[in-house]
């Protein structure tokens, strides 16, 4: 018999954070890989003269770009971008080192008044897209 003062181990109870974390990882991974670009809006875009935006910092766009790419930092994207795209229906393409500075880039642009507007996501992944 067992004493009512002890409790009962929970074998699954000692899982039950280690479950969490997986499923709020795995909700995170699935969450960013729709925010990013798709290869056939990239592919409409470019064919609509989308115009690519490196929203890194200029020491990270001097140690190399993409051709055709166009520096405009996330800090100064408000007041540069009129610049760079001074129609606010002209196709976009943004992209960085890892794709959350131009994901916040894109929300700034979109409230902007920009329609037309894809987080292409890091460097790497905006490399094969515009290379197809």
């Amino acid at each position: 018999m067992i004493p009512l003062n002890k409790q009962v181990p929970k074998p699954m109870m000692n899982y039950l954070p280690f479950l969490i974390i997986i499923l709020a990882v795995g909700a995170l991974f699935l969450w960013r890989q729709r925010s990013f670009a798709g290869a056939d809006q990239v592919g409409t875009y470019l064919r609509q003269g989308a115009r690519v935006i490196d929203v890194r910092n200029p020491e990270e766009y001097a140690s190399g770009h993409l051709p055709g790419a166009v520096n405009v930092p996330l800090p100064e994207l408000r007041s540069q971008i009129s610049r760079q795209a001074p129609d606010k229906a002209q196709p976009l393409l943004l992209h960085c080192v890892s794709g959350v500075r131009s994901g916040m880039a894109k929300h700034t642009l979109e409230q902007l008044g920009y329609t037309r507007v894809l987080n292409l996501g890091s460097y790497g992944r905006a490399a094969k897209l515009l290379s197809r």
